[in-house]
């Protein structure tokens, strides 16, 4: 059968564009995706201000680099480009107030006395919420400004660069956006599995001491780390609470917490009897535990989250506490109990909030 080249067309883009389109692959490739968006960004910058000839604009690139140069998250591009526009026209009104002034009085005592003062009210607070606009209101006051004897056309020009840069950055960040959303789901998604991975080495009695348990325990508080501080933008971009995500947070520390005691509290591996028996009667929990933790890790990667809505039969929701521990191999199985319900628990809050975080 043959195919014409119309009806060959829109397959072959989705080809091409499938590496651009793929979450999982920019996530992969974010550094190289954010490297060629600001190069891009600047190429357009100088070509706009020099082509149109504009005075000093250079700030215009400069201001890019400021907005979106260290940020590739899409969550947190806007909130900075926020931050600098409303620091840009506060610094730009103080630094054409002194340009004003200057050319009043002449004073270049009062002036270099006016503008100290000011940048010290802004340093004040630079150090607390909304740091990063007042900051930049001071920044850009000796960027229009100088030392106030810049002329005013000098002064106008430059705020109108930095203007222009905020809007390239802002429609750049747009491009090929990198949310914060695909890197929360892809780390959580591998924090998972390296949980399966540890608990698989506890129940089969593999060493809980070695160079690879302790290169997965290390791998897991890395990542606890960082998406404690992917929490923000994740909020802003899928409007998920951060109390919500830090809840899915608790549940994943309160997983990794449990692991370690259950490394440290199980059977020796020359017990093999203490071994078996432990074996047989959770045979149930750690399939179960296993089954939810990879089924947790495959719907936050591949988006389906429709494994989530199942539970899986037997996780006992409210484990006995009261119940009495006379041995080590006691509170082994109780432990486990309370891993598999707080996992099961974590499932829960990942499908309550599915549809927010499958972009």
């Amino acid at each position: 059968m043959k195919y014409s080249r119309s009806s060959r067309l829109p397959w072959l883009l989705r080809k091409l564009l499938r590496p651009l389109l793929d979450p999982y692959r920019r996530y992969r490739h974010a550094r190289v995706i954010h490297s060629v968006r600001v190069s891009l960004g600047l190429l357009a910058s100088i070509l706009l201000t020099t082509g149109i000839n504009l005075p000093h604009g250079e700030w215009a690139s400069i201001t890019m680099l400021v907005v979106i140069g260290g940020l590739q998250h899409h969550g947190n591009i806007g909130k900075k480009a926020a931050e600098r526009a409303y620091g840009t026209l506060i610094g730009a009104a103080v630094g054409l107030f002194f340009i004003a002034q200057f050319a009043f009085f002449g004073s270049p005592t009062l002036t270099y006395v006016g503008i100290s003062v000011v940048c010290g009210f802004f340093a004040y607070h630079a150090i607390g919420k909304g740091g990063y606009t007042a900051l930049l209101s001071a920044i850009t006051v000796f960027i229009v400004a100088g030392h106030g004897d810049n002329p005013v056309a000098d002064g106008l020009w430059r705020t109108v660069d930095i203007l222009i840069g905020i809007a390239l950055a802002l429609a750049f960040s747009f491009a090929l956006p990198l949310y914060a959303v695909f890197s929360w789901r892809y780390n959580l998604a591998s924090a998972l599995r390296d949980c399966a991975a540890i608990h698989s080495r506890i129940i089969n009695g593999q060493s809980v001491t070695d160079d690879e348990y302790l290169k997965l325990m290390n791998r897991l508080n890395s990542a606890m780390v960082q998406l404690r501080s992917l929490m923000p933008s994740v909020s802003k971009e899928v409007k998920i609470s951060v109390n919500q995500l830090d809840a899915i947070q608790r549940n994943l520390r309160m997983c990794i917490s449990t692991l370690e005691i259950l490394a440290n509290t199980r059977p020796a591996a020359t017990d093999e009897q203490a071994m078996a028996s432990l074996q047989l009667s959770l045979k149930a929990e750690n399939r179960q535990i296993r089954i939810q933790l990879v089924g947790m890790a495959r719907a936050l990667q591949t988006g389906n989250a429709e494994r989530l809505e199942r539970p899986v039969p037997g996780v006992d929701k409210e484990p006995m506490t009261n119940t009495p521990v006379y041995s080590a191999l006691d509170g082994y199985r109780l432990l486990t109990l309370q891993l598999a319900a707080n996992i099961d628990d974590m499932r829960q809050r990942l499908a309550k909030v599915s549809k927010q975080w499958t972009i």
